[in-house]
């Protein structure tokens, strides 16, 4: 166990240090701006960015995933603080949490088992689109200096790892902060820098109860919240998982991380900050600088609330170019490039549930509903694919006996058109129905199925069922009467 746990903290010190520290970073501005959509003040962000991602890195399930505030669910907060104000946003933010632990304990994380390849490729490139369009106000307003400090900071990111000895020593990004501030510095270019983005906090965190009634009325004000909140959470954190997942070819406790969210929203709610998840593209920036263990989460909370609370004046030098060039550095990496040159190669329904996801969470802006109609959709063509199995051969046995060979997935889906492939008016004395190659599903299609039997039998025809595979002849056998 002390192995295990050596494993997970202290097997990979140097490059998971240093890739906390770009990763907290880049969460500053996104935290201010998530707090901008969900209508708080800056540090209600900061602070739970920072609670989240400590707290994550003890509790939850996959290392060196990063969680914090996200724009998804600071999206679902705006009404709830617009009408009732803040301190009702902590308690829905606590509740949220517990509905999260409770959802880990029953082992909710099992339904992304019906999430699709086609939909993961979907909601990532998506999210690739989002991630870049959202750097484009920014690009807005910048002058050529500004484009030229983006084009450089991106020459960095993507030429430093090939340089020799160094180049894979320390991670890019963060040599892009460290060479962009220095220009602007040395140049005295004047450029909008993070401390630009809002006012920081000038205190650590302090635990704190949410100044709400304690009654019937407030839950029935932040139940509904909390329920959509947790919901989204635990969706794109589990969608984060599956990509790290694959990035760093590991396997993570899923069920552990569901329960790690929970505790992470429980702590950000009673230190005064909002409901957060999983950020896929903090997440990314992460392991792609070669973080592998919880220690590059902690020292990426950690040094947040450093920055925003003990080195704020340094944040003056660094410019947001720097940051708009890692993020567009992580749109291209997220987005699934393979899913466009092997289009004409994937099966139409792959490529119909995949641009179905996008347009949904481009128009929305809700990943969670993307992913909902890509799920959908994907078992909607997966059914008509199993109808489509279903096949009825038949010929005379002798000049009264006809044989009928049934082959494929019989359901409620296709259960009437297993019905349709029967001549009940030919004049016979048996019927033989050959279930060798058939499998009966459901109560629809036992129904069905007796329904074909009687038929035949009401025209003074014998039936003989043959082949019959086991479970297919219990479930006749227990529904036959119903």
């Amino acid at each position: 166990m002390l192995s295990l746990k050596k494993e997970e903290w202290f097997s990979n010190i140097r490059t998971d240090v240093l890739a906390g520290l770009v990763v907290g970073l880049a969460l500053i501005p996104e935290s201010i701006a998530f707090s901008a959509i969900a209508g708080v003040d800056p540090q209600v962000g900061l602070y739970a960015s920072f609670c989240i991602a400590v707290s994550i890195a003890f509790f939850g399930g996959r290392p060196a995933m990063i969680s914090a505030a996200t724009g998804a669910l600071a999206l679902l907060m705006i009404t709830l603080v617009k009408e009732h104000g803040l301190q009702y946003l902590l308690a829905a933010t606590i509740l949220t949490g517990i509905i999260q632990i409770i959802a880990g304990y029953f082992k909710v994380a099992k339904l992304m088992r019906f999430v699709s390849q086609a939909v993961v490729y979907g909601f990532l490139n998506a999210l690739a689109i989002l991630i870049f369009a959202a750097q484009l106000p920014e690009m807005g307003q910048m002058d050529s200096i500004g484009y030229v400090f983006v084009a450089f900071g991106l020459a960095i990111i993507y030429l430093f790892p090939y340089l020799p000895k160094i180049g894979k020593a320390i991670p890019s990004p963060l040599i892009c902060i460290v060479v962009l501030s220095g220009l602007a510095l040395f140049l005295g270019a004047d450029m909008r820098t993070v401390s630009d983005l809002g006012h920081f906090p000038d205190t650590l965190p302090i635990f704190l109860i949410p100044e709400i009634p304690l009654n019937l009325e407030t839950l029935k004000i932040i139940l509904p919240y909390s329920l959509t909140l947790a919901t989204v959470g635990l969706l794109e954190t589990m969608m984060t998982t599956t990509v790290i997942d694959e990035i760093t070819e590991t396997d993570s406790d899923r069920h552990k991380e569901c329960r790690g969210q929970g505790m992470a929203n429980m702590v950000s709610g009673f230190m005064g900050g909002m409901a957060g998840c999983a950020m896929i593209g903090q997440s990314i920036i992460n392991v792609t600088s070669g973080a592998r263990t919880r220690l590059s989460t902690l020292v990426a909370g950690v040094f947040l609330l450093c920055l925003v609370v003990f080195f704020k004046d340094w944040l003056a030098y660094i410019p947001m170019a720097a940051l708009v060039a890692i993020m567009v550095m992580v749109a291209f990496t997220t987005f699934q490039w393979g899913s466009v040159k092997q289009f004409n190669q994937h099966p139409m329904a792959f490529n119909v549930v995949m641009i179905a996801v996008v347009i949904v969470v481009l128009a929305t802006h809700n990943l969670a509903l993307g992913v909902f109609v890509g799920v959908l959709l994907s078992a909607l063509f997966f059914i008509n694919k199993l109808e489509s199995t279903v096949h009825v051969s038949t010929h005379l046995k002798h000049e009264n006996a006809r044989t009928y060979v049934i082959s494929g997935q019989i359901f409620f889906s296709s259960a009437d058109k297993f019905y349709q492939f029967f001549d009940f008016k030919e004049p016979l004395k048996t019927v033989e129905l050959d279930l060798s190659h058939a499998h009966i599903w459901d109560v629809t299609s036992v129904n069905m199925f007796n329904n074909v039997v009687q038929k035949f039998k009401a025209q003074n025809i014998e039936v003989v069922v043959i082949g019959l595979n086991e479970a297919s002849s219990t479930l006749v056998d227990r529904y036959q009467k119903s």
